[in-house]
């Protein structure tokens, strides 16, 4: 039966290195069978010298994202072949179409990925290896994974991603991890760099632009592990701050879970929306603060902390809410006393979503107390306490108490 009569009309190979050599004779066939055939990018290098079907059409993503996928999508139900490099399901544009075209409309033959060459040569475990893209993202990312001990692999943007890396890892006081430049793994011109991230960024040598690195981190600098809790001062702030103590229970609470939204309701220097994005697990999260200087913090603290990718919006709630997508977890760390800020919260979440409010103010804990009279939840009240000098000696200095309050929206029926 051919892939027509079944539904799949878009054919997406991964291929290797040396090229169409690299096909297996089932991706040939197929390859051979496509009337049309979309490039993936770098792909022009890679094919250099290969012998092409002949096509009644020829597309390539260098022309344009959106464009591109318009007109392949406007195939629909002819013979297109996409090839990519390596998985197109790992970080690839094979992830990318399955939000256009359902599973039932794809055939996915991948190559050996970029991250299984680069363990292969570096006998690194990939179960115990963090596999990150700061292809097309900011280098930022890195930082979520930056602690002694860690082994990462990443896919990389061009030549100038490794010199990034390693001024970041330097900066961070990870100048003693050792970056592996693997330059065209499993090709003719396959190449291997290594040096530590402290020599590479005072060296600067040459690479080409198509590698994966290995990144195998050690050195002096802090530990800030994906565990809810960062020390108080890994944030730019101005005071208000969801204590490391508070902000541990206060996550516990959330109950990060995989892909899911927070809203960060009056985030201040963004604590807590950063921590949530740190679990990974691909959670998703907005940041809502009206002041100018703490959206600034937010942006810092995200960017140092590996989360770029936080949303931050202007404005107060409940108006500063109109338009964002429903959300699976909301926060509400400041204004829960504000007219219409838990309603417009309670109504936008999404049916078995989680809810927690934190109230450092008596008005805010009657508030927190009325709430929980309508809609149940629980309540915590915490006091916490840190060891301060006093004179010769040592004692406790409080902290304000907080008291949380976490619901649960209930299913619709």
């Amino acid at each position: 039966m051919s892939e027509q009569q079944t539904g799949r009309w878009l054919t997406v190979i991964g291929i290797g290195d040396n090229g169409l050599a690299s096909l297996t004779p089932e991706a040939q066939s197929l390859l051979w069978q496509a009337e049309t055939i979309v490039l993936g990018e770098r792909l022009d290098a890679v094919l250099s010298g290969s012998q092409l079907p002949g096509l009644k059409r020829m597309l390539n993503w260098s022309g344009g994202f959106r464009d591109t996928l318009e007109q392949v999508l406007a195939l629909r139900g002819t013979p297109v072949t996409v090839l990519a490099t390596g998985d197109p399901m790992h970080f690839g544009i094979g992830a990318t179409l399955r939000r256009y075209v359902s599973a039932r409309e794809m055939h996915v033959i991948p190559s050996p990925s970029a991250f299984s060459l680069a363990a292969s040569r570096l006998g690194w475990p990939l179960q115990t290896t963090a596999q990150i893209s700061l292809h097309g993202r900011p280098v930022a990312h890195l930082a979520r994974h930056m602690m002694p001990g860690a082994r990462i692999l990443a896919l990389t943007g061009d030549r100038h991603t490794a010199g990034e890396v390693a001024d970041r890892l330097v900066g961070a006081g990870f100048g003693a991890s050792v970056l592996t430049v693997l330059e065209h793994i499993g090709g003719a011109a396959e190449r291997i760099v290594r040096m530590t991230a402290e020599d590479f960024a005072a060296e600067k040598p040459e690479i080409d632009d198509f590698y994966t690195l290995g990144i195998d981190v050690a050195g002096d600098g802090a530990v800030l592990p994906p565990v809810p809790g960062l020390p108080d001062d890994a944030f730019r702030h101005d005071g208000q701050l969801t204590k490391r103590e508070i902000r541990a229970v206060t996550l516990s609470f959330l109950k990060p879970q995989p892909n899911a939204l927070l809203w960060d309701v009056g985030a201040g220097c963004g604590s807590i929306s950063v921590e949530w994005l740190r679990c990974g697990m691909g959670t998703e999260a907005i940041a809502i603060e009206a002041k100018a200087e703490r959206r600034a913090m937010i942006e810092e603290n995200a960017d140092r902390l590996g989360v770029p990718d936080l949303q931050i919006v202007e404005g107060l709630a409940p108006t500063a809410l109109d338009g964002l997508p429903a959300p699976d977890r909301i926060f509400i760390g400041g204004g829960i006393n504000n007219e219409g800020v838990f309603e417009a919260c309670f109504e936008a979440l999404k049916p078995g979503g989680l809810l927690v409010a934190n109230a450092v103010t008596i008005e805010g804990e009657g508030q927190i107390a009325y709430l929980r009279s309508l809609h149940g939840g629980d309540l915590v009240r915490l006091q916490v306490s840190r060891s301060a000098p006093v004179g010769r000696y040592c004692g406790w200095k409080s902290l304000m108490p907080v008291t949380i309050w976490g619901m649960k929206k209930e299913q619709l029926e």
